[in-house]
């Protein structure tokens, strides 16, 4: 009976497990729980929705870089539009040292295809504590892939520009060469840096954990490329006489060369040539005597080259006419405690023949007619003691005293180039006078454009006087009959000069010669100067006086201008002047 009365309970309603809770707890509890979902919800709406732009940058911070764009410099021309400087896409390679495995099993291929040794390689990048190095700069496109494709990490490539030099050593004093940050460091690179280098832009993009640009994210600035320049050089002149000087420098075994050509009608500088040169798309190890441009920076005593200033001032001043004779005393004259003298004496010269035969002696004669104050100014007229501004780094201005410094012999031996001094720019400039109608323009190694700014120096009568004795000067009867063009009437005079060291005057010379060419109508000045001849010839119408022949014959014959000796066709001229070479 007992056991049909007990019931069988569930063990979920056993009473002695039910727990009776007060109402108001239970509505507490599901409060806190609906609350604790609906902060989950706003925050979500809030990351979502208001804090989306802030998320974005917390995100791209972590993967996001500001790459540089570099812009490509301008081109560098002649003046027919030939290239003489260009920039050819590249590639640097660079490491973040904290993303490199430098025992990763390609690293040895790494530095190999680098050009790096592997041991100073895992040095660089194991023992620097900076977040960014490169590696290897202005490299080649496709070997910058090659590199890449290893896919050694941490090892990352970006765009960049290398210059190219098409015309190499023989326009790198005109030209000049860039760094490895493309910043110009010499000739026109550097004079005109600003012009030629244009403005970087920058672009934001997305990295992967290997730092391979995996999205564009927006382009803050783009590059502005920079500016072609246009010079005066004519590349084709510039290779003639840059032959003409590096075999007169080797038949001389001289220390160095320089030569100039100039447009007389325009001051434009066509041909610009220093020995030593250098290539500037090898620079590696580049030493001073390579680098000067020479014809600009180093000056000289020019010597005889400026007894035809002298002569010209005093016909100027009516103290002289071509055929006034003058004493010279069988070639020596006395100053104070100074003698000063000739190379072959003469009792008695016309200026004409002063000039024909560079009589030191019949020079100072005319100058001691002029007041010296005469002198300095027609010298600084014609741009002695000033720097050429011809828009180019480096030029000088050259010695000439303030006349109030001078004595009887300075003025004498000034008269015929020593006790001053002048580069071979300023000599070339200085020329222009007799070959322009006694004025003189700026020299400019830009392509000219524009007027031209004229000062008169000499009236057109004295200047075709003086031209005339230049003309006998470089003739038969004259210091440089080698200078003779065929198929041309040129005019000139040679210089020389002994050098100074230490302030006094040693057994090493400079030798020059300064002309123009046709004489019936000149188009072109050449300069030309052999430093320091030392194959036993030093007079300037020996040494210089051939290589100006055939620097002035290149010039004429490769512009076409016509021959002005009667009966020389262009072609005779030519061959004529190539078979004495």
């Amino acid at each position: 009976m007992a056991s049909r009365s007990r019931r069988n309970v569930p063990f979920s309603s056993n009473p002695l497990l039910r727990v009776t809770l007060p109402a108001y707890r239970s509505h507490l509890l599901m409060a806190l729980v609906a609350l604790a979902f609906l902060a989950l919800a706003g925050r979500a709406v809030y990351l979502q929705v208001f804090s989306q732009d802030f998320l974005q940058r917390q995100g791209e911070s972590r993967y996001a870089r500001t790459l540089d764009l570099p812009a490509s410099r301008g081109e560098i021309h002649d003046r027919n539009g030939v290239v003489l400087a260009s920039s050819l896409p590249a590639r640097a390679i660079f490491a973040v040292p904290g993303e490199v495995d430098v025992n990763h099993p390609r690293f040895g291929e790494l530095a190999r295809r680098l050009g790096l040794d592997e041991s100073d390689l895992r040095q660089r990048i194991s023992g620097t504590e900076r977040t960014f190095i490169f590696l290897r700069r202005q490299l080649d496109p496709d070997d910058a892939r090659q590199v890449l494709d290893l896919k050694v990490p941490g090892v990352h490539s970006q765009p960049e520009y290398k210059r190219r030099y098409p015309e190499g050593d023989r326009l790198a004093h005109i030209v000049g060469f860039t760094n490895v940050e493309d910043s110009g460091q010499e000739g026109i690179e550097l004079a005109q840096n600003k012009l030629l280098a244009g403005r970087p832009g920058s672009r934001r993009v997305i990295r992967d954990r290997l730092g391979r640009v995996i999205e564009q994210v927006e382009a803050i600035r783009e590059p502005l490329n920079g500016n072609n320049i246009a010079l005066s050089i004519d590349a084709k002149v510039q290779y003639h006489v840059y032959s003409a000087l590096r075999d007169a420098v080797a038949e001389h075994r001289a220390q160095a060369g320089g030569a100039v050509v100039l447009d007389i009608r325009t001051g434009e500088v066509l041909a610009l040539v220093n020995l030593p040169t250098y290539d500037p798309n090898q620079r590696g190890e580049l030493s001073g005597a390579q680098l000067r441009n020479r014809v600009l920076t180093d000056t000289f005593e020019p010597g005889s080259t400026m007894k035809p200033f002298t002569a010209a001032l005093a016909l100027e001043l009516g103290k002289v006419t071509a055929q006034t004779v003058l004493p010279t005393y069988g070639g020596r004259i006395t100053i104070g405690t100074h003698t000063l003298s000739d190379v072959k004496g003469h009792a008695s010269m016309t200026v004409e023949q002063i000039i024909q035969k560079s009589s030191n002696v019949g020079t100072v004669q005319m100058a001691l007619k002029m007041a010296p104050k005469d002198m300095w100014e027609t010298f600084a007229a014609i741009g002695l003691g000033q720097a050429p501004q011809l828009g180019f780094p480096g030029a000088v201005a050259g010695r000439l005293r303030p006349h109030r410094n001078w004595k009887q012999i300075d003025q004498a031996v000034m008269s015929y180039g020593h006790g001053l001094s002048v580069s071979l720019m300023q000599l070339a400039r200085a020329y222009l006078v007799f070959a322009r109608d006694g004025d003189i323009i700026p020299v400019s190694i830009f392509k000219h454009e524009g007027e031209i700014q004229r000062t008169q120096v000499f009236t057109p009568e004295t200047t075709l006087i003086v031209r005339r004795m230049l003309e006998l000067a470089a003739g038969p009867g004259g210091t440089a009959p080698q200078a003779q063009v065929a198929g041309y009437r040129v005019a000139g005079k040679t210089g020389t000069a002994h050098k100074i060291e230490n302030g006094r005057y040693v057994n090493k010379y400079v030798s020059s010669f300064v002309g123009f060419a046709p004489v019936s109508e000149p188009r072109f000045v050449v300069a030309v100067m052999i430093d320091e001849p030392s194959a036993g010839k030093h007079y300037g119408g020996q040494v210089a006086g051939p290589l100006f022949s055939r620097v002035m014959g290149e010039t004429l014959r490769t512009l076409r201008v016509p021959p002005d000796v009667p009966g020389s066709g262009f072609a005779d001229a030519t061959a004529v002047t190539r078979g004495r070479m």
